[in-house]
């Protein structure tokens, strides 16, 4: 009886190219990580803006910082992903965009859109 050895694969990521709307859905679990994780300090600010005059001046003159506007540009860009890829999806689960060139499009879509509604929310911001 011939056996072989079940050895471990490897599998270099780097050389697996998944389509875009397995890209797309990886970034929209990891979004989805981000935003719970960032529930704690988001609950924070609110808190210090909420506070008095003296807690919102500070949480102002927090948002004036370029850093932190930045971290509000990626947050905001990860909402808007997770927010856009969640309506795909649920337009999928109706059997909606489901055929091939309309999926990678819906996909295309979403990686494309969600930055741009992140920019115009930030113009809002200012």
């Amino acid at each position: 009886m011939i056996t072989t050895k079940s050895r471990p694969v490897f599998l270099n990521l780097m050389k697996i190219r998944l389509p875009v709307a397995g890209v797309m859905s990886i970034i929209h679990r990891a979004t989805g990580v981000v935003m719970v994780v960032a529930i704690p300090l988001l609950v924070y600010l609110l808190d210090l803006s909420l506070s008095g005059e003296a807690g919102f001046a500070d949480t102002a003159s927090l948002f004036g910082n370029g850093l932190v506007k930045l971290m509000l540009f990626l947050f905001l860009w990860g909402l808007m992903h997770h927010l856009l890829a969640g309506i795909r999806y649920l337009l999928i689960d109706i059997d909606i965009g489901v055929e091939k060139p309309l999926f990678r499009q819906t996909a295309w879509g979403v990686i494309i859109a969600a930055p741009v509604l992140a920019l115009i929310l930030m113009g809002g911001l200012s």
